[in-house]
């Protein structure tokens, strides 16, 4: 039995995660937390995951848990989930994260501290998106400099970062299939007389509206046709499961920082 941790559990990602670790036959809710200052610290997990195992009170920093769990898994946010990250280094834990929003010098510390951890961290957990990363990347290199290449997200009004970790991972793996610098090719604006479009440009837009879980559309635009791939998250559940395939997987790894690709088996090398 594989004993879970979960962070963030009074939100939209971390409760359902609870939930789904509740109900599954080889995991165990070992633990919840959130933050200090959060209303339903110290209240039962049922407050916050309706579906989870009742008798767990909600703990106020993952320093309260880690000595109960095998792997933490942290929707949070970039901040969060690295201090998290340190403690977990620390304690020798695992840890799956699904947060978004990490700057280089993010990457760079959390790939620090996964020397001494496995550590999957991805910006999207769904085994359609992952799969899309490897087919727009194979695209791109067939379709080559002839090409444009738009990029367009969407997601509920609640979501604070832009562009979304998934479109980001998106444009990242094109540029590399391209051979183009993201810094230098990367457009997420545009406004008033902005000239003919650059060759190697790659575009990333935003939409933000209601309560749309997320949807991620790739433009490769030739002259004379278009190829559009689409990919839409119709709950976040897709993401929970991924979640939790990870944990799995990442419990009988050496340290390391891992993406869900290599859960999946796409990537076999770090």
């Amino acid at each position: 039995m594989l004993r879970i941790a979960v962070a963030g559990v009074a939100g939209r990602m971390g409760s359902r995660i609870a939930q789904l670790v509740a109900e599954a036959e080889d995991l165990e809710l070992a633990g919840v937390f959130e933050r200090p200052d959060h209303p339903l610290v110290g209240k039962d997990v049922r407050e916050a995951a309706g579906g989870a195992a009742a008798g767990r009170a909600i703990a106020s920093s993952i320093g309260e848990v880690l000595e109960g769990c095998d792997v933490v898994i942290d929707f949070t946010s970039a901040r969060s989930s690295l201090e998290n990250l340190e403690a977990a280094a620390a304690a020798g834990r695992p840890m799956v994260i699904g947060s978004t929003g990490f700057s280089r010098d993010d990457l760079s510390r959390a790939a620090a501290l996964a020397a001494r951890i496995p550590c999957v961290l991805a910006p999207n957990m769904s085994v359609g998106v992952n799969v899309l990363f490897k087919v727009v990347a194979d695209a791109a290199r067939l379709l080559g400099t002839d090409f444009d290449v738009e990029i367009v997200e969407t997601h509920h009004r609640f979501k604070k970062d832009a562009p979304s970790g998934t479109a980001l991972k998106l444009a990242q793996v094109i540029a590399e299939a391209l051979n183009r610098d993201l810094e230098a090719a990367g457009v997420f604006s545009r406004h008033g007389m902005i000239g003919e479009r650059p060759k190697d440009a790659i575009g990333i837009q935003t939409l933000r509206g209601g309560d749309i879980v997320g949807e991620h559309t790739v433009l490769f635009a030739g002259m004379g046709e278009r190829i559009e791939i689409t990919h839409r998250a119709h709950s976040r559940d897709n993401f929970a499961r991924g979640a939790l395939q990870a944990a799995r997987w990442v419990a009988a790894q050496p340290p390391g920082l891992y993406d869900m690709q290599h859960v999946l088996g796409i990537k076999t090398r770090l």
